[in-house]
This record gives structure tokens, C-alpha cells and sequence, in this order.
């Protein structure tokens, strides 16, 4: 670094002085503008693929140009309807093998993959191929919903925002998730579950910078699918009876039953994968064999085709029979494996809140039937169970309680569904400790994907906490060859240190020597007579005792060094310490010492000897 980028502490001592391209303050202005604009541009492509799904259903199950959308069960096909779905398979497959595969499946772990191995980058073509390929699958049948792929094209749209501008890697990051949240607000109508679920599997952080972005992004979106589509959200739901407190204990016995059926729900798309994989024939085909199956399906139980937003409300709003909710439950969760284990494009959010909310209906008939004092309304039962398995199944628990949440706008919901959720997510990570439905494909790929939030143990302990108070110091007129004798003999004073910090003779800081200029300065002059003042260096990079241990950390990294002086801020050549890398990794012992050493609790204490 050049002397005007440096800072004079005094003496001829010089420290390097940290500069900045731009004030933090301005970049985060500048992506928030960027997530404003980013909001706006999902919420109409959230709207534009809405309408392409209806004209593919109409032109295809209704012969007629038209967006509207439409159930297909009302269609006149009969038994042509089986092939619908298997000309779209075709075309899915052949985009998914001459555009890009990254069109395959759900979306989500694909916008993952693209922060965690590929810095936030997405090929333009995404952005064009998956809202298309997504509407095409669901329009011929597909028992898809439209918010993965609009998360992952909301998400591209961000990514390729920060990949036009001049920004860093995080920027790009907070773009690419204020598209995901903002897709996903634009197609549910949820604004803060937008935002959550941006930030437990996209972003991985809690911060101003991404929280501010997200915010404005997905009301943006929000507000853009209000004036297209109207303020409620995609299926209406009316007034619910959630029976707190009474309902409680069947609440307890749900709350395993949705953790059991996210596993079952993650081991069977995966193991249809690998079925997909062991077929001898070429991966082209594998979605139309997939879309083959859910038209014979579809036949015999038209309400497993398309989105199925009707079905959800009618579930939510106990209007099906326990016979037709068996039958939904059954045969949408045998499609949905199928069809996206197949490799076909589709979001995997809406059908499975159909048929965990008839698994919850169910549950809430079967209550009733053996337990007919309870009272338990089919309706609150399915949209709590709806909530609990995709929260569990994607480990995002907190995004789908407040998800459904959102749906209602009933606070009454919040209890019943934050207990059911962490029961059937603590359910699920006894079955599925290392992935999700999220991440198994990317751990299967060889990523690592840590879901937990917590505190950095650097941003919460300061350098004074850490330090080695006692500072390995030398004098500055001590011989170089004189302090590599007393190193070789394992002087305790000095051996055990990379770097010494050079005093002079009021004990005031004025250089640093390291092991290799003790050996560049004995290559130059083997009887080592130059002092350690010449043969070290004077332009320093120093802590401070109140500095927090990140900032010490980021100042190593940032400058190559292995170590840092550490001094009073009043006087800068008083030394109060020393931090090197082994005594930053304390921070972390500390950290380790208050989760898994246990301390003696006032029963043992209180306990007399013997």
C-alpha cells in the first residue's frame, strides 16, 4: 500500500489505514433502489407467468385462447386428457436438455446452489427458460405450483441485476434474494414470509444490509400483485374455529404426524430420482414418462392436475368429504413424486400444502369421530398441518408459521401453529440431520449447507478478552544473531512466537520483527550484527483492547499479516498486548466452553463430600 493510504501513529510508526471505495451507507442505498426496482419487475413477471399458466390450461384441456385461469378438472378431454400432460413432459424435456438443466425441478435449491458454490451468479437463459418451461408443465397438467419457479426466476433476475452493475459477491447475494422474496410475495400475497423465507435459505444472515433490500423488494412485489390480482391471497379461506386451549392435546399428536409425512415427503422424491436415474433410457424422456403416469392418475382424480389453488380453498374451508380428502391426499402426493422426481419443471410449495391440508382434514374428522365432544374443525387442522410439513420438510419453520399466518390474518392461528411446526421440524431433523427437501440435492452434490443462525463468537468478544497480555517484546538494539541464538536455544521468552514486537528503551512500541526477516537479514550478513530495529519492519497494523476480535481478525486478512501489536488508543506506542491467530481462535475455545462444558449446578455444590 502506497505512504498516502497509511496512517502516522508517531515516531516514524506508521499503521495501514483501512480505505474504502464507497461509504457502506451509500452501497446500501444503492442496492435498496436496485431491490425497489428488482420488487417491481418480479411482481409483474409473477403476474405475466400467472396468465401463461391459464393460456397453456386453456389451450390445451379447452381448445380456446384465453388467460383465465381455470380448474381442470371442468374439462370435456375424457380419456385424451392422459396425453396432455405427456406432450408437455416432452417439451419440458427437451428444453430441460438443449436449454439448460437447471430448469429441472423445484427451484429453490437451484437459486441455492447459485449463492453457496457460484457467487450469486445465474445464466440469463434461467430467467427466460424456467418461467416458461414451469408454465408449459403446469399448463398441460402438471400438479405444480407457480412459486418456485418464480422464486428461482425472481431470484435470476436479481443475480443478473448484480451481475450488469459493478458489485461484490454479498451484494449480488441480497439481490438475487430480494428477487427470490420478492416472487414469492408476488405470488401468495405474503410479504413477510417473502422476506423469512429469503433469509433462511437464501441469504444465511440476519443483517441491515440484506433486512432493508428484502423489506422493500417484496412490498413492492406485494403491492404489485394487489393492484393485478387483488388484495387476498390465491385461495380464500373463511373464518376459522382453531379450538385454543381445548384443542391442544390433538394439536400435540399432529405435530409428529406432519414431521413423519416431511420425511416421507423428502425420502420419496429423492428415491424417484434415483429410480429416474437407473432408467435406460435418455434423460430426455424421463419427464414425459413421469407426465405419463400423472395422466392415468389424473383421469380417475381430475383434481390432482394443475395448481389445484380451488382444491386448497375448498380443503381449507371444509367443504370435501373425508372420502374425498383420502383420495386427494393419497393421489397428489403420488403425482407430485413422481412428476418432479421425474426432472420436469415446477414448484413443489402449493401441491404440497393440498395434500398435507387433507392430511390435517383428515385428522381433524378421524378427532372427531373417536373423540365427538371436541369439536375440531377440519379447516384450522388442515391449514395448521399445511404450515407444519412444508416448514419441516424445508427447515424453514419459521417462514411457513408466519406464511399461514398470513393466509388467515387470524392471530388465533399463531399458537396451534407454532406448536405443531417445531414439533414436526424437531420430528424431522431426528430423521434428517444433515438435509432438507431444500438440500439433499446439494449435499448429494458435495455442498454443505449450514441452516443455524447464530452469533459469531468473534462479534461478541473483544481483543482484550483474548489477548496474551504478557507481549513478547525485544529491545530495539538487540543483535539480530543474539536473538536467533536465544530462539534456537528455546529461549521461553521469545521461541515460541512468529513475531516479536521491538521496543525502544522507554518501552515504547517502534517495530515488529518476524522469523523470516530474522532469516532474510542472516542470509545478508551471517554474523546477524544489524539490530532487530533495522531488520524489522516500522510500518505497523495495530489493535486496540476495546476493538471487537473480528475487526482484529479482518485487518489480518485484509492486510497479510499474522499478528497484531495491541495498544492504548491514547497513547499508540504503548503496548497492552499481543494477538496472534492462536489467541483469536480463542474467541471460538471460549465460545466451545459455554456450549458443551457443564458447570457444576447448586445440587452438586450444596452436597457434602463422600
Amino acid at each position: 500500500m502506497k505512504d498516502r493510504d497509511r496512517t502516522v501513529l508517531g515516531a516514524g510508526l506508521t499503521t495501514q489505514a483501512i480505505v474504502a471505495a464507497q461509504p457502506a451507507q451509500f452501497r446500501l442505498l444503492l442496492i435498496s433502489l436496485l431491490a425497489a426496482g428488482i420488487g417491481l419487475l418480479a411482481g409483474v413477471v409473477a403476474y405475466a407467468l400467472y396468465k401463461l399458466i391459464g393460456l397453456f390450461t386453456n389451450l390445451f384441456f379447452f381448445h380456446r385462447w384465453s388467460t383465465t385461469f381455470r380448474s381442470v378438472g371442468s374439462n370435456h378431454l375424457g380419456a385424451w386428457v392422459i396425453l396432455v400432460p405427456v406432450i408437455g413432459g416432452l417439451i419440458v424435456g427437451v428444453m430441460a436438455k438443449y436449454g439448460s438443466s437447471k430448469i429441472k425441478g423445484h427451484g429453490i435449491p437451484e437459486a441455492m446452489e447459485a449463492v453457496l458454490s457460484n457467487r450469486s451468479r445465474i445464466e440469463p437463459k434461467v430467467a427466460l427458460l424456467k418461467p416458461i418451461s414451469a408454465a408449459i408443465a403446469i399448463g398441460t397438467g402438471g400438479p405444480f405450483g407457480a412459486e418456485g419457479p418464480i422464486i428461482q426466476t425472481g431470484g435470476a433476475i436479481g443475480s443478473l441485476v448484480g451481475q450488469v452493475l459493478h458489485t461484490t459477491a454479498v451484494e449480488r447475494k441480497v439481490l438475487l434474494a430480494c428477487g427470490a422474496a420478492a416472487g414469492m410475495s408476488a405470488t401468495f400475497n405474503t410479504p413477510i414470509a417473502g422476506v423469512i423465507i429469503a433469509i433462511e435459505l437464501l441469504l444465511f444472515e440476519f443483517k441491515s444490509r440484506s433486512f432493508i433490500p428484502l423489506v422493500i423488494a417484496s412490498t413492492l412485489a406485494t403491492a404489485v400483485h394487489m393492484q393485478l390480482l387483488g388484495p387476498g391471497p390465491m385461495f380464500t379461506v373463511g373464518s376459522m374455529d382453531f379450538g385454543v386451549p381445548r384443542a391442544l392435546p390433538f394439536y400435540l399428536v399432529l405435530g409428529p404426524l406432519c414431521g413423519l409425512a416431511a420425511v416421507a415427503l423428502s425420502k420419496a422424491l429423492y428415491w424417484v430420482e434415483d429410480v429416474f436415474e437407473k432408467l435406460p433410457v435418455d434423460e430426455l424422456w424421463w419427464p414425459a414418462i413421469g407426465a405419463l403416469i400423472l395422466g392415468v392418475v389424473g383421469f380417475f382424480v381430475p383434481r390432482v392436475f394443475g395448481v389445484g389453488y380451488d382444491t386448497i380453498g375448498d380443503i381449507l374451508n371444509g367443504q370435501l368429504v373425508w372420502k374425498l380428502l383420502l383420495i386427494v391426499m393419497i393421489a397428489k402426493f403420488a403425482v407430485l413424486v413422481t412428476s418432479l422426481g421425474s426432472g420436469t419443471s415446477g414448484g413443489l410449495l402449493a401441491p404440497t400444502f393440498m395434500w398435507s391440508a387433507a392430511m390435517g382434514g383428515l385428522f381433524a374428522m378421524a378427532g372427531n369421530y373417536l373423540f365427538p365432544a371436541a369439536h375440531l374443525s377440519p379447516g384450522a387442522f388442515a391449514l395448521v398441518a399445511m404450515g407444519a410439513v412444508f416448514g419441516a420438510a424445508s427447515r424453514a419453520t419459521f417462514s411457513f408459521i408466519i406464511f399461514a399466518f398470513e393466509i388467515t390474518r387470524d392471530y388465533n392461528s399463531v399458537l396451534p401453529l407454532m406448536l405443531v411446526a417445531v414439533i414436526a421440524d424437531g420430528i424431522a431433523m431426528l430423521f434428517m440431520p444433515t438435509s432438507s427437501i431444500m438440500t439433499e440435492k446439494l449435499v448429494r452434490r458435495g455442498l454443505r449447507v449450514h441452516q443455524d443462525y447464530e452469533a459469531d463468537a468473534l462479534t461478541q468478544t473483544t481483543v482484550g478478552e483474548t489477548m496474551e497480555k504478557e507481549a513478547p517484546v525485544v529491545a530495539e538494539h538487540t543483535k539480530v544473531g543474539e536473538l536467533a541464538e536465544r530462539i534456537a536455544h528455546h529461549d521461553p521468552a521469545v521461541a515460541r512466537h512468529e513475531a516479536l514486537l521491538i521496543v525502544d528503551e522507554a518501552g515504547k512500541l517502534s517495530g515488529i520483527i518476524t522469523r523470516g526477516d530474522i532469516l532474510r537479514a542472516l542470509d545478508k550478513d551471517s554474523s546477524g550484527s544489524v539490530t532487530v530495529q533495522e531488520a524489522g519492519s516500522t510500518k505497523l497494523v495495530v489493535a486496540y483492547p476495546d476493538e471487537l476480535v473480528s475487526e482484529a481478525a479482518a485487518k489480518l486478512l485484509r492486510y497479510d499479516v499474522g499478528r497484531l501489536p495491541v495498544v492504548d488508543r491514547a497513547d499508540e506506542r504503548k503496548v497492552v498486548g499481543y494477538l496472534g491467530r492462536s489467541t483469536i481462535l480463542a474467541a471460538r475455545l471460549l465460545r466451545f466452553h459455554d456450549e458443551h462444558v457443564r458447570e457444576p449446578g447448586w445440587w452438586s455444590r450444596g452436597r457434602a463430600p463422600g
